[in-house]
């Protein structure tokens, strides 16, 4: 039995020159142990305990080498590969212990194993297509949950907003011409990084260009390996490819869409190993019922079964998804006036996902709800379902879900839609999603704070 004397605050984001000397002879013992990356980790505290089972106690007993100490310090490292470690060490620093870890083992198992084939309703069949090439090794930078916000502009208002809501990352998009240079994003990098934030940047290209699909995956990979060479925190491979609004309609494949994705992975990680790599989040979708797929799309679970059947489980460090659609507290799981569909409640989007590609953690590149209070213009018709949502229930729903998300250990970054849009018109009413409201007012930044601990 461990008793805790001292508890000290958990310490985010360590990095070797920020760490105590004891620190580092527990991270060196842990990764000799365990041969993971820790340079940088999300997080690590520790507490001083008597070893009363003896400081061995947590390794196996046949590596056991019969030393004691009667105290000393435990310490636990959360790794970017989402495991926490434990590591003890007595109070004269003489004796040090990397304990074992289950979880990690597991971890280690899973990813030797290819994504075991879901069974293809329907509408899976893909296209025949050359073999994918092999993934190219890379760091994933995989951790506990992170919060983030898209954002229109990267100015000093929407920026104190996001820190003042706990957020460590922001997102944009950039939309990819054939011959672009990726020094065109170089800027958003930058100013993301000098503002003290992480930066996802969705990539996403013209339908027109992809005509000689094989050459456009070529120029396409070229272009997003560029951008990870400039130190892209994360970028996401396209933007919604189940819908013909985003893609061309007679390709939308889940496998179609899985060969650009296996090439921009290989070449983002041959880049940059640390660039988080996140599937195209598709877009959630009953539309095509039954059958799955049709005219104009695929059903955003049948999309991904699509990817996971084609072996997407390989190339991506994370897998995108977004919920924009709520009208109700996303910890309820039935009562929503419109029906039962997955894709109107938050805890079943999130499996809708997550199950499908072998425990993969979920990032939410996109996950807002919509009021219209505070504009003059009428949500539009196709946005009705939201009309009845007012500002403190997008705040307080905003909250809720990313409190839900942390704490699912299902998902490794939260990027809220939005954060600053302003239009707000008959079509499309994308300030109604805007934490910051027409009156520059916040609710969700305060709510936010509570939950992130701000």
């Amino acid at each position: 039995m461990l008793i805790s004397l001292v508890l000290i605050a958990p310490v985010r984001l360590a990095q070797a020159q920020d760490a105590p000397g004891e620190f580092e002879i527990i991270r060196t013992a842990l990764v000799e142990k365990f041969r993971v990356r820790m340079q940088q980790v999300a997080e690590w505290s520790w507490e001083q305990v008597d070893f009363t089972d003896g400081i061995e106690s947590c390794i196996d007993e046949g590596e056991r080498k019969g030393v004691n100490a009667p105290w000393g310090r435990r310490y636990l490292v959360t790794a970017f590969n989402g495991v926490t470690y434990e590591g003890r060490i007595s109070y004269d620093q003489t004796i040090v212990v990397a304990c074992d870890s289950p979880e990690h083992e597991r971890l280690m198992a899973a990813a030797a194993q290819p994504p075991a084939p879901a069974e293809a309703p329907a509408g899976d069949e893909a296209p025949a297509a050359a073999p994918l090439p092999p993934p190219v090794a890379g760091a994933a930078a995989s951790a506990g949950f992170a919060l983030g916000g898209h954002v229109n502009n990267m100015n000093g208002q929407t920026f104190d907003a996001m820190r003042r809501s706990g957020m460590t990352w922001l997102k944009k998009q950039y939309i990819f011409n054939v011959g672009d240079s990726p020094h065109n994003v170089a800027g958003m990098i930058e100013t993301a990084h000098a503002n003290g934030f992480r930066i996802l940047l969705g990539i996403v290209g013209k339908q027109e260009q992809m005509g000689d699909y094989p050459a456009y995956i070529n120029a396409y990979a070229e272009f997003v390996g560029g951008v990870a060479a400039l130190g892209a925190d994360a970028i996401e491979v396209w933007n919604e490819p189940n819908i013909d609004r985003e893609w061309p309609a007679d390709m939308i494949n889940g496998a179609t869409y899985t060969q650009l994705l296996a090439a921009a992975y290989n070449a983002i990680k041959s880049a940059n190993p640390g660039t988080l790599v996140i599937s195209g989040a598709p877009a959630p979708t009953g539309y095509f019922g039954a059958v799955g797929c049709g005219a104009g799309g695929c059903n955003d679970d049948v999309f991904m079964r699509q990817m996971a059947n084609a072996g997407a489980a390989r190339y991506m460090d994370c897998i995108g998804l977004h919920y924009n659609e709520g009208i109700i507290p996303p910890s309820r799981t039935s009562g929503d006036p419109r029906g039962e569909y997955p894709t109107y409640y938050f805890r079943s989007m999130l499996q809708r996902g997550y199950g499908l590609f072998g425990g993969k953690q979920v990032c939410f590149t996109e996950l807002g709800y919509l009021s219209g209070e505070g504009y003059d213009t009428p949500i539009p018709g196709n946005f009705g379902w939201a009309a009845n949502t007012t500002v403190e229930q997008h705040a307080a729903w905003l909250a809720e879900a990313a409190t839900l998300a942390a704490r699912s250990g299902r998902v490794r970054l939260m990027i809220i839609w939005n954060v600053d849009f302003r239009d707000f018109t008959p079509t499309d009413p994308l300030g109604g999603y805007a934490m910051i409201r027409p009156d520059n007012g916040c609710p969700a930044c305060d709510a936010l704070a509570v939950v992130m601990g701000r």
